[in-house]
């Protein structure tokens, strides 16, 4: 029904092509924004760069000047204008930017702001941007938003036709355009007053229907010079027409009561202009969790405060005329100006009153008859209507957060900017409350739409954060390597030397290491060095298990929890003397067990004398397996002793190398990750391609070869070594089958509440070996486990994480979690997959398939 929801809705489809568009980001710093270039901005801004401040001043228009650009070209406000402009250029200080947006104010006086170039300027190929995001940081900033005109609701007010007074007036003004012939204004306040006048000058037929009783003589004379009919105390009650405004109805209307009292005339007209009043802009204020505050006598919410170093000016802060609005704000540039230790003395240049007072308009609800023909809406962009509050409230619905969510109300792209308080005064109407008693609801940024495209700039595609390679790269890329992304890392998958097709590639480099001896680059490795008095006490404190007694020259394995108890991360530290050690993370959580360290030093423990640096660009890394590799290792480094009573298993040892490579230090370690004899040897990274040729060159005897990310999985997958597939952020130590490695002496961080009830229930799935019953299933990673006699829904007893084709075993095997662990041994489960419609009989072993006793690796 997707297609029939969009029509009905008028909602479209999000593209899915590239976005061909180039954006930009720009950091801006000024001693004073000014948000808003109407008489209240322009006025801030001129004060605030005679007092001496360096001013940024935005405006979403292309124009600057606000509402005084509605007013007609030579007019005294007009003139005013021009000065203003010209006075700003004059003191070099104003920075302005214009078809700009400040859609969220942020800690620290922070602005984000969109700017927008003009329309058929943008272009990727010659570096101009669509649109430009600017951050601005200010010392301190003037909130000059201005209002928004609000609409009346009646019925059929959103016939096309039906416009804002105050469209009609700038359309005149400012474009000279016509928007009809036979016009019917309908207001609550003096603004329109000004809009029928400039309507009826261009020629049109205009009646001005004022829903109060009277308003000031001057302005009510001037509109009837000009030719304007107005009828005091009327209303619109409908608006007829089928596809665009043909006519509507007025009727007497009582203020007081708020209702129509008398009989309809129908009228022909082609155009309505309706003024509701003005909703005050208090968005960005709001956005930092002040609420605004509700003015009876102006109808409208105000910013309820400000932030230091924040100030208001204009209409927005229910400013009623356009000398009050320039007088505000240059007491704001006064105010802004004292808080940087400046001063303003000059004097605000005035601009002639227009003889509207905007913002005193006498608030109504919705124009109500007995039988309306039509609907009355609230909200013109999600279509919601007097009768859906009204359902709302009879629902129960009468909170105005709910009021939204349940209606829609407000929820559209121009989050509720003229609908909210129509639709607020409807819910308090039935609810027999104030405005102010109701609520409002919760303004966020961004205030206007925010393209995606201007909030990523240029990190985009292989620009959204740098590519890391490493020392290695170039040389894989000559050699046949296959790169993969691993996380900001690029790594060799496979080598196309090995086989034609990945799967063909990655058995035989497993091959390779099981019985000769194969090399792969670990370069990605976390590295951080620990160093300090307190280096082995902070690590005891860190890991699971004891490191406070390990010996200098050994490594140990170990894994670290998060606060909650859950597995962070595993690894291997060595001691490379009483104050210093050499700590390895996995790939993916490197960047996050550096700043977890960060955290516990500076946070928990600041008392411990330690330091950490990360040093994983320092170091290049290469990880020889197999039977073959201590003959490798004997070659390439005679100066070695390699005999197990030298380095034994989890043994480091430092070396300054002599022959071709005289000079170089290396770092060597003797672990693995295969299951096999292996070492890492890490070499300073501007010499870690000339170690990597060097091993290969002397290692030729026993045919060393290369092999990429995808064996390297294989390979611990029959190990049974677990990585993040197993830690994916859910599981605990006992999970994991590691529970008796956490240390019962000592405490360690997350100890306390991995012993929390939810994470020691024994129905938990945790780690168990899975191999297929016949040669040809092949269980894909995520597949659901079941028992045998399980109905096959639901999230059943636990999941595959790993799987790969064993040479060794002879089939398919895999790691995954399951409830009840290794107790299940010898038994069938159900491999479902959903997603690929398929279904697999697999048999639970245990996690290690090979050399379950580490003869292999300990020899």
């Amino acid at each position: 029904y997707e297609y029939f929801i969009r029509r009905a809705a008028g909602l479209g489809t999000a593209s899915q092509a590239p976005d061909t568009d180039r954006y930009d980001w720009q950091h801006g710093f000024a001693d004073l924004l000014v948000v808003g270039s109407g008489p209240a901005g322009l006025s801030a801004a001129l004060g605030a760069a005679r007092a001496g401040m360096e001013v940024t001043l935005v405006e979403q228009d292309f124009e600057l000047g606000g509402s005084v650009l509605c007013q007609p070209v030579g007019s005294p406000q007009d003139r005013w204008l021009a000065q203003m402009l010209s006075d700003i250029e004059a003191t070099g200080k104003v920075r302005i930017l214009t078809r700009a947006s400040a859609f969220g104010l942020y800690d620290g006086n922070t602005v984000g702001v969109i700017e927008r170039t003009a329309p058929g300027r943008a272009d990727a190929k010659a570096g101009i941007p669509r649109q430009r995001l600017h951050v601005v940081r200010a010392a301190s900033i003037v909130m000059a938003c201005g209002a928004i005109e609000r609409p009346l609701v009646f019925a059929g007010n959103d016939r096309p036709g039906v416009m804002l007074s105050g469209a009609v007036g700038t359309y005149v003004n400012r474009y000279g355009v016509v928007a009809g012939r036979q016009a019917v204004f309908v207001t609550n306040n003096d603004a329109a007053y000004l809009d029928a006048i400039a309507l009826a000058g261009a020629g049109a037929r205009v009646l001005l229907a004022d829903l109060r009783k009277g308003t000031g003589q001057p302005l009510l004379a001037q509109a009837r010079a000009a030719g304007v009919e107005v009828q005091l105390a009327t209303a619109i009650t409908h608006v007829q027409g089928a596809h665009r405004v043909r006519s509507c109805t007025l009727a007497p209307f009582d203020i007081d009561q708020g209702r129509v009292i008398g009989a309809g005339v129908r009228r022909t007209v082609d155009l309505v202009g309706m003024s509701g009043g003005w909703t005050p802009t208090v968005h960005l204020t709001s956005h930092r969790g002040i609420k605004p505050v509700y003015r009876p006598e102006l109808g409208s919410l105000i910013p309820g405060g400000f932030d230091k170093g924040h100030f208001g000016a204009g209409s927005m802060m229910g400013a009623q005329t356009l000398p009050d609005a320039i007088q505000g704000g240059w007491e704001a540039a006064r105010e802004a100006a004292a808080s940087n230790g400046k001063s303003l003395s000059a004097i605000c240049p005035m601009a002639p009153d227009d003889g509207a007072t905007h913002l005193g308009f006498t608030s109504v609800g919705p124009i109500m008859v007995d039988k309306p023909s039509d609907k009355s809406f609230v909200d013109f962009q999600s279509d919601v209507s007097v009768d859906d509050v009204t359902l709302a409230h009879l629902e129960g619905y009468q909170s105005v957060e709910h009021l939204k969510r349940y209606t829609t109300l407000g929820m559209g792209t121009d989050q509720g900017k003229t609908s909210n308080l129509n639709g607020l005064a409807v819910m308090a109407a039935r609810r027999g409350l104030g405005i102010q008693d109701v609520g409002t609801t919760t303004f966020r940024p961004p205030y206007t739409p925010a393209t995606i495209g201007a909030l990523a700039g240029r990190s985009v595609g292989a620009h959204l954060q740098p590519v890391r390679r490493t020392a290695m790269h170039d040389w894989h890329l000559a050699h046949g390597g296959l790169m993969m992304e691993a996380g900001l890392w690029m790594r060799p998958l496979w080598f196309n030397t090995s086989a034609a097709t990945l799967s063909g590639a990655y058995k035989a480099e497993m091959d390779i290491v099981r019985g000769q001896v194969g090399m792969a680059d670990v370069s990605t490795l976390g590295k951080i060095d620990v160093q300090g008095p307190d280096a082995a006490e902070f690590l005891n404190r860190v890991y699971v298990n004891g490191f406070a007694k390990l010996p200098v020259g050994k490594a140990r394995y170990g894994f670290m929890l998060r606060e909650d108890g859950i597995v962070m991360d595993d690894g291997t530290t060595s001691r490379i003397g009483d104050t210093e050690f050499f700590m390895t993370t996995t790939t993916a959580q490197a960047g996050k067990v550096m700043s977890h360290l960060e955290f516990l030093l500076q946070v928990v423990w600041p008392e411990l004398r330690v330091t950490v640096v990360s040093v994983s660009d320092q170091w290049a890394a290469m990880s020889l397996a197999g039977p073959s590799t201590r003959d490798v290792m004997r070659a390439a480094f005679p100066e070695v002793d390699f005999r197990t009573d030298a380095i034994p298993h989890m043994g480091v040892l430092d070396v300054t190398l002599t022959g071709a490579l005289a000079g170089v230090r290396i770092r060597i370690i003797r672990l693995t990750f295969s299951g096999e004899l292996a070492y890492e040897v890490y070499a300073p990274t501007h010499y870690g391609q000339r170690v990597w040729e060097h091993l290969l060159e002397h290692g030729k005897p026993w045919n060393l070869r290369p092999y990429g990310l995808e064996a390297l999985g294989s390979l611990r997958i029959e190990k049974g070594h677990v990585v993040g597939s197993e830690m994916d952020g859910r599981t605990t130590l006992d999970d994991l089958g590691m529970g008796k490695m956490a240390s019962k002496i000592k405490p360690f961080w997350g100890d306390a509440l991995r012993r929390s009830e939810h994470l020691v229930r024994s129905d938990r799935p945790t780690l168990v070996g899975l191999e297929a019953t016949g040669p040809d299933a092949a269980p894909s990673i995520g597949s659901i486990l079941f028992f045998a006699d399980d109905a096959i829904q639901g999230h059943g007893r636990g999941h595959i994480t790993s799987t790969t084709y064993s040479k060794s075993v002879g089939k398919s095997i895999g790691l995954g979690l399951l409830q009840g662990g290794i107790t299940h041994v010898g038994q069938e489960v159900i491999a479902a997959s959903p997603v690929h419609g398929r279904q697999y009989r697999l048999r639970v072993v245990d996690p290690c398939f090979l050399d379950a006793d580490g003869e292999r690796y300990r020899g």
